[in-house]
C-alpha cells in the first residue's frame, strides 16, 4: 500500500508550502510518501504545450490513484492531451484546475487516498 500523501499547508503566488518541509517550493510535485520541487527543465515543460506525460511519471511510480494538475492562478499552463491519455491509460482519476482550487481538491483527496499533484504557483 502506498504511503500517505503530504498535505499542502499553503499556496500563494510563487510559493507552495507542504507539510513536513521547511522551505517552500516555487512549483511542487506531490505524491504518496513525499514532495519535491517540480523542475520544468527536467522534461522541457513550458506553458504551451503544457504538462507533459513525463511530468506525471514520478507521481504514478509512487502509487497515486488520483492526480491533480494545477494550471496556475490564471490558468496559463496547458495540459497536453497525451498527458491526460497517459493518466487514463494508467487508470488514474485526474482533475485539472486553477491553482487555488487544485490545492484544495488535492488536500481533500489526499486525506483519504494515495494522491499526487503537480502545482504551478504563478500564472
Amino acid at each position: 500500500m502506498p504511503e500517505r500523501s503530504p498535505q499542502i499547508a499553503d499556496v500563494s503566488w510563487g510559493s507552495v508550502r507542504v507539510e513536513g518541509r521547511d522551505a517552500a517550493f516555487r512549483d511542487a510535485k506531490l505524491f504518496p510518501g513525499g514532495a519535491r520541487e517540480w523542475d520544468w527543465t527536467e522534461t522541457g515543460t513550458h506553458h504551451d504545450p503544457g504538462i507533459q506525460p513525463a511530468d506525471v511519471d514520478e507521481v504514478l511510480e509512487h502509487g497515486a490513484d488520483v492526480v491533480v494538475l494545477a494550471q496556475g492562478f490564471h490558468e496559463r499552463l496547458q495540459v497536453m492531451d497525451a498527458t491526460l491519455e497517459r493518466l487514463e491509460d494508467a487508470g488514474v482519476e485526474v482533475h485539472v484546475l486553477p491553482t487555488d482550487e487544485a490545492a484544495e481538491r488535492y488536500n481533500d483527496l489526499a486525506a483519504d487516498r494515495p494522491a499526487g499533484a503537480l502545482i504551478h504557483s504563478t500564472c
